[in-house]
Order: C-alpha cells, then sequence, then structure tokens
C-alpha cells in the first residue's frame, strides 16, 4: 500500500479482529446453542435475531454517521456495547434470556461494519479497487479463528465458548482505537447539488435491484452458517476437520480478494456479481447432495471464493460507485440490512426445513435463492456500466 496517509496495517488489524469474531460465531454459535441443549428450530431462531437487529440498527447509525461525520466515534462505542452486552450471557443461559442477549449485541455490533467500511474507503479514496488488499486481513482473522478454536472447543469443550468471544470482541474494541480518522473533504461537506440526495440515488436504474439481489444471496447463505457445523458433523467429520473445512473457503476468499482489482479493471461490478450469483447456486447444490464426498466438500468451500470474496468486494464497489461518500453511509447501512433480512430469513427457514425436508432440500431452497438473484442482476441491470 502506497503513501503515508493510508493506515494499512491499523485498518488491516481491526478488520483481523472483527472477522475473527464472525469466525467465533459462524461455525460454533449453533453448536453452541445445540450444547445447551436447544432444538433445532430454537437454534435457527436465535441465530436469525442478530441478523434481524442487522436489518434495523444499520440505518440509524449510518444516518447517525453521514449526518455527524464522527464515524470513527460510533465505530468505538458500538465495539464496547458491543463486548457489553454480550457479557450479559453470563447471567443465564434461558432461551428467553439469550434472545434478548442476542439482540442487545447485535444492535451494537452493526453498528460497527458498516461505517468502518466508510472510514476504510476514506482513506482509500485514491485507490479504491485495493479494498480488497485491506479487507482480506478480515479473512485472515477468520481462518485463525475457526482453526484454532476448531482445536480449543474440541480439548475444552463449548462451555468456554462465551469467555473465547468475549476476548476477541475485547481485540475489537483494542484495535478500533489505534485506527486514525480520515480527512472529511469537500464531496462531504459541501452542500449537496438541488435534486441529490440518499433516495433519489437510491431510485437510479439498477439500485433497488441489486439490493434485492443482496437480500436473496444472504437468503442463500442462510443453512450455510446456521446448519454447515451440524450438517458436517453428522456426516462424520470431526471438529478439526469442520474448521479446516471453513477455513479452506476463507482462504479461497483470501486469494480472490487479492485478485479483485484486476478483476474489476477487466469485468464490470453487474458481470462479477451475476457470476457469483451462479456458482452460489452450485455450491449450495453440492453441499446439500454430495458433502459426505470429500473432494466434492472441498471444491464447494474453494467457491466461496465466489459467494463471499468476489460477491462482496464488487457489491462494496457497487455502493461505493452509487453513494459517495456524501451518503456512504447509509449505502453501506442499507448494504448490510438487506443482508440481515436475507441473513435472518435464511437462518429460520432453515431451522424448519431442516426438520422437515433435511439438509438436501434446505440446500435445493438456497439454490433456488442464488439462481433468482443472478437472473435478476442479469435481466434489469444489464445495461449499467457499474
Amino acid at each position: 500500500m502506497t503513501g503515508v496517509a493510508v493506515p494499512y496495517w491499523r485498518l488491516s488489524g481491526f478488520y483481523l479482529f472483527y472477522f475473527a469474531l464472525l469466525g467465533a460465531t459462524a461455525p460454533f454459535l449453533a453448536p453452541w446453542f445445540a450444547y445447551l441443549g436447544f432444538a433445532p428450530a430454537r437454534i435457527g431462531e436465535l441465530v436469525a435475531i442478530p441478523m434481524v437487529m442487522r436489518c434495523i440498527a444499520p440505518h440509524l447509525w449510518g444516518w447517525l454517521g453521514d449526518r455527524s461525520g464522527h464515524r470513527l466515534r460510533i465505530v468505538r462505542l458500538g465495539a464496547a456495547a458491543t463486548l457489553l452486552g454480550f457479557s450479559l450471557v453470563l447471567v443465564s443461559q434461558s432461551y428467553a434470556w439469550l434472545a434478548l442477549v442476542m439482540a442487545l449485541h447485535a444492535f451494537f455490533w452493526h453498528a460497527v461494519l458498516p461505517q468502518f467500511e466508510v472510514i476504510t474507503l476514506a482513506h482509500l479514496r485514491q485507490q479504491p479497487t485495493r479494498y480488497g488488499q485491506v479487507r482480506l486481513w478480515g479473512s485472515v482473522g477468520f481462518i485463525a479463528a475457526v482453526i484454532l478454536l476448531g482445536r480449543w472447543f474440541e480439548l475444552r469443550g463449548m462451555g468456554s465458548y462465551p469467555v473465547t468471544v468475549m476476548i476477541i470482541m475485547a481485540g475489537i474494541l483494542l484495535a478500533s482505537s489505534w485506527v486514525p480518522a480520515p480527512a472529511r473533504e469537500a464531496d462531504e461537506t459541501s452542500a449537496p447539488p438541488p435534486g441529490d440526495g440518499f433516495l433519489a440515488r437510491l431510485r437510479q436504474p439498477g439500485v433497488i435491484t441489486f439490493y434485492l439481489c443482496v437480500g436473496l444471496m444472504q437468503l442463500s447463505h442462510g443453512p450455510y452458517y446456521t446448519f454447515f457445523s451440524i450438517h458436517l458433523a453428522q456426516l462424520g467429520y470431526s471438529a478439526v476437520a469442520i474448521g479446516l473445512c471453513w477455513a479452506l473457503g476463507v482462504v479461497a476468499e483470501v486469494l480472490m480478494f487479492l485478485a479483485m482489482a484486476r478483476l474489476l479493471a477487466r469485468w464490470s461490478v453487474n458481470t462479477v456479481l451475476a457470476v457469483s450469483f451462479a456458482l452460489a447456486a452450485v455450491r449450495w447444490l453440492l453441499l446439500g447432495a454430495l458433502a459426505g464426498e470429500l473432494w466434492v466438500l472441498l471444491f464447494a468451500q474453494v467457491l466461496h471464493a465466489a459467494t463471499f470474496g468476489s460477491f462482496h468486494a464488487a457489491a462494496v464497489q457497487k455502493v461505493r460507485v452509487t453513494f459517495g461518500l456524501r451518503y456512504q453511509g447509509q449505502g453501506q447501512a442499507l448494504y448490510a440490512a438487506l443482508a440481515g433480512v436475507g441473513g435472518a430469513l435464511g437462518a429460520v427457514y432453515s431451522g424448519y426445513a431442516w426438520q422437515a425436508i433435511g439438509p438436501f432440500g434446505t440446500f435445493a431452497l438456497s439454490s433456488i435463492a442464488a439462481v433468482a438473484a443472478a437472473v435478476m442482476i442479469v435481466l434489469f441491470t444489464h445495461k449499467e456500466p457499474v
């Protein structure tokens, strides 16, 4: 990363800890609920609650960040409140109390990432396509978490889960204190031109379709983030093997982030999104039908390079170009919110579908959602240059 004005390692350190937390929750939160004795439907509901908060909280924080410009304060407040809110899990582990804790800590957790994405893009304003080179450290944090925690929980059991998560949350708070605030420039602080505004930009051709596709993509991930670890355990894979499978997907994601600057220089954002959706449809069918075959499972995990890596990097660029720095906080918040809506619906439906129609039927529904997103992005945004 060139230029002294870009605090590369400080930005990267934050992503490292933030996505280490995701590495502690995505593979292990549902198994922890199962360890506590909850049925699949209750697990799906509890996993869905943070996703529901992701639908609500980012709008408030995004509007506040755009209006005040104090995004870094919001990030630090959100990190501190996330840690304090989750610590309440030590008080009780009943269903009702855990539902409350999931909602409370997630309300602040989802204040953090959309605002930090804006901070990162502001620091990288002269080289936005290099976003992936900063963001890849989040993937490294995720990999480290799933590998190390897989072994840790195998040795110590899932009873140590709450304290482990709280340690990582403390790391997020410390990392946020190390990041400098970017300078605000004229495109953020000057008066907007007549007729300009967040809603005006949202009504531009293809933008609403893009956000609907974001929701469908996250809907399709519902069974993966809720039951993937449980699915593999039922197929006979060990906790270490399951952690390595999660890690393989994120290694593929890291390599994709490294390649994204070149890909986006050659292909449009909409083309990258369409291919990502199509490959997601293939991936979910493979996981539902053939995950017991090791080589198929490994190939399906490599496809995480598309279903998250290229999808997320392209989506962030889409939001950046559409909303600019002036409305970036609200644009990123809406991206997070639509992802939250899709993720919450995906977690809930997968909890009930898992019992009713089994793994294959559940993942097949995910594949249909991804196909729908691919069709929509091709039909309704194919004339758009972005």
